[in-house]
């Protein structure tokens, strides 16, 4: 099954240009035959959702019942989801997200995102040669990527597990390419 695993801004309106982007992306994926899997939440998550919806896609939503903890925006009612998988916590999740996924797509978040970004592309690095591709969405990713490679210990094979893409058609062409 082709699937891909969306990470974003659990907060992300509606109106905002990273949620009209996601849903955009979502949809045209949807449309090439890509079930969409996330965190079964609001913002980024639901639009993901809801834009596999508007393509005839399917979808897949990951997530938990949290105790203890305030923040965690959990699983969101008008997330429409095919299939949901309730994990034990975060750290489940996140792995069941990632195992999930045959590509990565990240799109502008905060904490969780900058996670589940860590993760994702620290598998990535681990499996060089046969990683899952991970996709950038946003050109300000090329600034954090730089910021890290400048001022950390980043492995060359690192620099080669991600792509940054700017556009639902540049993300689709880059799954495409890098599931091929």
């Amino acid at each position: 099954m082709k699937r891909v695993t969306i990470f974003g801004f659990a907060d992300a309106k509606p109106s905002s240009p990273e949620y009209r982007q996601a849903f955009s992306t979502s949809r045209l994926l949807a449309k090439h035959g890509f079930t969409i899997v996330d965190g079964g939440g609001p913002g980024i998550m639901q639009a993901a959702s809801k834009g596999a919806k508007a393509g005839g896609g399917k979808t897949i939503g990951v997530t938990f019942h949290p105790h203890d903890m305030p923040f965690f925006e959990g699983r969101d009612p008008a997330n429409p989801l095919d299939k949901v998988i309730i994990t034990k916590n975060y750290f489940e999740r996140t792995l069941k997200l990632l195992e999930l996924g045959k590509a990565y797509l990240i799109f502008n978040g905060g904490t969780g995102t900058v996670s589940e970004f860590g993760m994702a592309w620290g598998l990535a690095r681990l499996h060089f040669g046969h990683h899952r591709p991970l996709i950038l969405f946003g050109r300000w990713w090329q600034t954090i990527m730089h910021t890290f490679i400048k001022n950390m210990h980043i492995r060359p094979k690192a620099r080669q597990v991600y792509r940054v893409v700017d556009s639902p058609q540049g993300a689709l062409q880059a799954v495409e390419e890098l599931l091929s």
